[in-house]
């Protein structure tokens, strides 16, 4: 006996980006890249030059890492005795150390184009470059974000860059000005409708 209705249909799988569609690809093709680099290394020096290669990309990216942990710290303890202390903090990009990290994690990681690439990242004027475009990147995304969704958070997100273009959120209650404040009097409870809210 049939009620009508359709079976129910199973939900559209959500399509995978391109990027994690040939990430798997692409790091095979690396590690591949990777291991045919060393051994032409090793066949024109010696296997002792490719150990001490990668054993110095080692060293240098702990320091590395290990110093720009260092330097966040620091920068968040600043800040947040600075905003304890009732100081507004420097507006300071954290881009900076985190592509420091970056440039030394490629550094750890064993291969000599992991390592080119962690020794370019630690130049500061393309840590900046690199930087603003992910900035860049990261606020269209929020904007297309903002605009796309429901409930118009788009013009929410517009508000608040208007109101407030340093970014600080002020929590409180709103007073409007065009009502005379009303008092509790005798008998007037909290649920009292014509108390303010």
């Amino acid at each position: 006996m049939t009620t009508g209705t359709p079976p129910p249909t199973q939900p559209a799988r959500p399509r995978r980006s391109r990027v994690l569609r040939f990430l798997p690809l692409g790091l095979v093709a690396w590690l591949v890249l990777e291991i045919w680099l060393l051994t032409v290394v090793a066949g024109a020096s010696s296997g002792l030059m490719v150990f001490l290669l990668l054993v110095g990309g080692l060293v240098l990216g702990s320091f590395v890492i290990k110093r720009a942990g260092r330097r966040a710290f620091k920068n968040l303890s600043e800040a947040l005795q600075q905003q304890q202390s009732g100081i507004a903090p420097a507006p300071e990009s954290g881009g900076g150390s985190a592509l420091t990290m970056l440039g030394g994690l490629l550094l750890i990681l064993p291969g000599l184009i992991s390592d080119v690439l962690g020794l370019l990242l630690l130049v500061p004027p393309l840590q900046k470059a690199l930087s603003r475009s992910a900035e860049r990147a990261f606020e269209r995304k929020v904007r297309a974000a903002a605009a796309a969704a429901p409930g118009g958070f788009g013009d929410a997100f517009q508000q608040s860059r208007i109101h407030r273009p340093d970014g600080k959120v002020v929590q409180g209650e709103v007073i409007r000005d065009d009502q005379p404040p009303t008092q509790p009097g005798p008998g007037r409870g909290p649920d009292d409708p014509q108390l303010p809210r």
